[in-house]
């Protein structure tokens, strides 16, 4: 059964930190609902999210940042409209799809190329993702199961399993899924609506 420590704990954020140093997967709230968390640059923590959750691996893993800069570590290249969708809704529930690092992109699955990006308004997630460098994170859920909204529903879906080492309780999570748009075509489009509205994307880009 994975640890639980609460968010706000001294020494919570390092030891979670150290956790995906050491390839762990963590499962952290968000502004959204709970994800499971790897850092990107450790293959091995990359791979336990797809067997922890049931993932197929087409089903590409999104990535969270805590600071601006960490867009050049895993982003081939920042086309103007995701710099644009960036400034206007982040730190926020959007994700922007854009080209994705050769060295990257294929850990995170689909095809490779692209990779989905967000700075969360979660406070807390920004300083672990600064810690411990771009995280990918994904719902805290078997693949085809509802995204878990509390700390007890992560235990109890992972319990047992030895790839989710520990949990950040930071109570409940409630928020809606991001809305996911691709910035790799011009004008950009739609691959899922969340909690910015399309039309909000859309007059931003006029």
């Amino acid at each position: 059964m994975p640890e639980v420590m609460a968010f706000d704990d001294d020494g919570a954020l390092e030891a979670a930190a150290g956790a995906l140093d050491r390839g762990g997967v963590v499962a952290v709230p968000t502004d959204t609902v709970y994800g499971l968390a790897a850092r990107v640059d450790r293959p091995d923590g990359v791979a336990a999210i797809f067997a922890a959750k049931g993932r197929p691996p087409e089903v590409a893993l999104p990535v969270l940042i805590g600071r601006w800069r960490q867009l050049r570590q895993v982003a081939e290249t920042w086309p103007k409209n995701a710099s644009v969708l960036a400034a206007r809704f982040w730190p926020g529930a959007l994700t922007v799809v854009v080209p994705a690092k050769p060295d990257v992109g294929p850990l995170l699955g689909g095809d490779g190329s692209t990779v989905g990006l967000r700075r969360p308004a979660h406070k807390g997630v920004r300083k672990l993702c600064q810690l411990a460098g771009p995280l990918a994170v994904t719902s805290a859920n078997r693949h085809g199961q509802a995204p878990c909204h509390t700390a007890d529903q992560v235990v109890e879906a992972f319990a047992g399993d030895p790839m989710v080492v520990l949990v950040l309780d930071d109570g409940p999570c409630d928020g809606d899924p991001s809305t996911v748009v691709d910035c790799t075509v011009s004008p950009p489009t739609c691959l899922r609506e969340g909690g910015i509205p399309w039309s909000w994307i859309e007059a931003s880009l006029r």
